[in-house]
């Protein structure tokens, strides 16, 4: 199987839980970057990384933080929050897949939900080299901050058209950000995209957009 399957991807001093499924034959690898609170079990992350692989992409679903640091945030909810900290594991898991044997040749995708957009685009801008274009699920990308200037990868979000704050956060974050950029309103969703076809609608435009932007990089 390779790195397909269970694996513990070193970053830093932290052992980070992770799931990789996908084809032999991927065209891209995909890193999910989940929002607060939650981890790599996403239920709707789970979902969108399955219309990924079937899309010809290996996904990665992982876990930013220890079962200690989780243990901990679940209390304070402090670490959720550390867009520098989560920024850093992304990138540090970046680094790991370009060391992979069969994942080290592919260009990489950043999916970043919730506070995790912020946390994924920040890593792109570190990593313009090797990550080839960003999506965002409800995102804060607002959060991402002055890194919001120096993103290179083409990065679609992707907000519910009843989510009007995150609307509003998302249209401001877009006007900042230097690489190309669209921001699409999934009609009649919320913000976590529970109504009947939202997500499906989600995962479709993702896997347009990663086909597009990382074949380029192929």
């Amino acid at each position: 199987m390779g790195e397909r399957g269970q694996v513990t991807v070193p970053v830093g001093a932290a052992g980070l839980p992770a799931d990789i499924d996908g084809p032999a034959d991927a065209a891209g690898v995909v890193l999910f970057a989940h929002g607060s609170g939650s981890s790599r079990h996403s239920p709707r992350n789970v979902a969108v990384a399955r219309v990924l692989q079937r899309r010809g992409l290996v996904t990665v679903l992982v876990d930013l933080l220890t079962a200690e640091e989780d243990a901990v945030d679940a209390v304070t909810a402090e670490l959720r929050f550390d867009i520098g900290m989560l920024a850093d594991r992304l990138a540090g898991i970046v680094d790991w897949l370009g060391t992979e044997p069969s994942l080290g040749r592919l260009p990489v995708g950043l999916f970043g939900a919730s506070t995790g957009a912020a946390a994924a685009l920040v890593a792109a801008a570190a990593r313009p080299e090797r990550v080839a274009a960003v999506v965002s699920r409800g995102g804060r990308p607002d959060l991402a901050g002055s890194a919001l200037t120096a993103v290179r990868a083409p990065t679609l979000m992707l907000v519910g058209g009843l989510d009007e704050q995150v609307i509003t956060l998302n249209e401001q974050a877009a006007e900042r950000l230097a690489a190309p950029n669209e921001l699409r309103i999934v009609p009649d969703a919320t913000h976590l995209f529970e109504e009947p076809g939202t997500l499906d609608q989600v995962a479709d435009a993702a896997s347009d957009w990663f086909a597009t932007h990382l074949a380029v990089r192929n």
